[in-house]
Parts: structure tokens; sequence; C-alpha cells
């Protein structure tokens, strides 16, 4: 059973580079797997390995200037959630765009994920989604407003075309696990939103503690890792990955005509020569090979 810690901390980290070296080499001593992003404004990642590696790495991590009060979140996966381990250097650990976007100087108000249900409800709230199109169209919150953005770089971009939707409402958004509510709301405070509320943790938190019979969400959460998607509980989800377009694909696209693993799915059909498609199918026969021979433990 492997261990999944999904983690973000804002903090200044003025030397990057002199971190990535020794955090890369702790992971793969490890056995860890994953991708973690690191910038002058913190990290942002999520790591896959045992208990005890997980641990020796998160002490690592915390153990830094800046980092003691790093906090995560953890689910489980039976199978590798990563095929190998990145420690990248970014300009930003998520890529808003904005000059001046700082959430250590303020952010929107937390919402635990039990009182999220009667915030959302409130007849004066609008919901918003920060997430990008893909991630919305497998699962949302009922009522919530999808940007329809391709990026999180874009949702400046949007939110000065729609404010005026929102006059007079108070704003609560969401993202998967909390990091890009920091920076969204602290954007709409520096525009002059005053009452802007995110969900603390993320869908992932709330889909961790708020039980199913009792859940205002709707379909699976998208996850950056082999897993594709969860559920309730943190339970995997019926997705797949399309390893051709990055896209989740449910079980329905997986009967579509135009589906062919590893290859391309219906979003992606004709986006690809057929020299692309011939090279992505013997990637697909190397992985077929490589779990023949893993399951044949030769």
């Amino acid at each position: 059973m492997y261990v999944i810690a999904a983690l973000y901390h804002f903090t200044p980290l003025p030397d990057p580079a002199a971190v990535q070296g020794p955090l890369k080499s702790l992971c793969e001593d490890r056995g860890v797997c994953g991708s973690l992003l690191l910038a002058p404004e913190g990290i942002n990642g999520t790591i896959a390995g045992s208990r005890a590696a997980i641990d020796a790495v998160l002490t690592h991590i915390r153990a830094l200037p800046g980092f003691s009060d790093l906090v995560w979140k953890e689910s489980h996966s039976e199978g590798p959630p990563f095929r190998r381990m990145k420690v990248r250097l970014k300009r930003e650990i998520v890529t808003m765009g904005v000059e001046g976007i700082d959430p250590r100087a303020a952010v929107g108000t937390y919402v635990e994920p039990a009182e999220w249900n009667e915030l959302i409800a409130a007849p004066d709230v609008a919901v918003i989604d920060t997430r990008n199109d893909y991630e919305v169209e497998i699962g949302t919150f009922e009522g919530a407003v999808d940007p329809q953005t391709e990026s999180f770089g874009q949702f400046p971009a949007w939110w000065a075309a729609n404010r005026e939707r929102f006059h007079n409402k108070r704003i609560a958004m969401f993202c998967t696990g909390g990091i890009r509510c920091e920076k969204s709301t602290n954007y709409l405070k520096s525009q002059g939103i005053d009452e802007v509320f995110h969900l603390r943790g993320g869908i992932l938190k709330y889909l961790e503690e708020v039980p199913a019979e009792e859940s205002l969400w709707q379909g699976e959460c998208y996850v950056f890792d082999g897993r594709v998607s969860v559920g309730h509980g943190l339970e995997p989800g019926e997705y797949a990955l399309c390893h051709a377009c990055g896209k989740p694909v449910s079980p329905e696209g997986r009967q579509h005509p135009a589906y062919e693993e590893g290859v391309q799915c219906a979003a992606c059909e004709g986006a690809y020569s057929e020299a692309d498609r011939e090279r992505f199918r013997e990637r697909q026969r190397q992985l077929a090979l490589a779990r023949k021979r893993a399951g044949s433990g030769k």
C-alpha cells in the first residue's frame, strides 16, 4: 500500500536550486515517486511511497527554514501512482502570472468542510470552481460557476470580464487541494472584493470528511496521479487517463470508437499525426511488456 502525500506551503525560498538536489536524492534513495515544484514562493506537489519513506521526506522538508508548519493531506493507493520522481524549479509553485500576488499577506476566509454546505447554499453566495475545464467536466459542486479556463493563468482575465455578474455577492471558491484558492482569493481581495471564502483543504478534504449522504459534490474529483480520479472517502474513481492528450476518460468514453488505449481518445481524435500515433502505440507496447515482466517476476 502506497501512502500519497499532497502538500504545498508558501514561504520565502531564496535559493530553490540549493534545495532541489538533496531533496531529489532523498526521494530517490527512499523509493519515493511523484512530483515536487520549488520556487522562490515555496513548494507544491504530490509524492508517494512507503510510510517510512514519506515520513522521512516530510521531516526533511519541515526542517528547511520557514517550513516547520508544513501541512499535507494523505490518501492511499494499492499500486504506484507515479512512474518516477521529479523535483523541478519553477517561477511559481502554481502559475497565475500576476505580479504582486502574495498569499502570505492576505487570503480569503477559510471554511471547514463541515461548514461548506451551509455557506454555498446561501442565496447571496456565488460559488466559483477555480480548476481547469477538464477537471470541472468530471465533477464539481452543485450550482458552481465554471470559468471554462484551460489553465489557472487565464483566471484573472476571466474575472475581469465577468466580475459584474457577482455584484453584491459573497464569493466562495474551491479547488482540488487548496493551493489555487490561496492565490485566487488573494487576487480577488486585491481587486477590492472583501467577502471572499475558500474551502480549507480543498475538494480532497471535503470528500474525505463529509459523508456521501450529506455531500453536495457531484461526480468525481480529478487528481494528478495514477488514480486519475477519486470519489467520497477518497476511493479511486472510474476514470482513466488518455496518455496522448492527458485528459480523463470515463468508462463510457473508453467505449467510444475513437478510443485506443495509450494512443487517443474522442477528445484528441485527429489532433496527432499518424507518426505520433504510431509512437504512442510503441510506447503502449513497451508499457505492456514492462507490466508483463513485472507480473512474472522476471
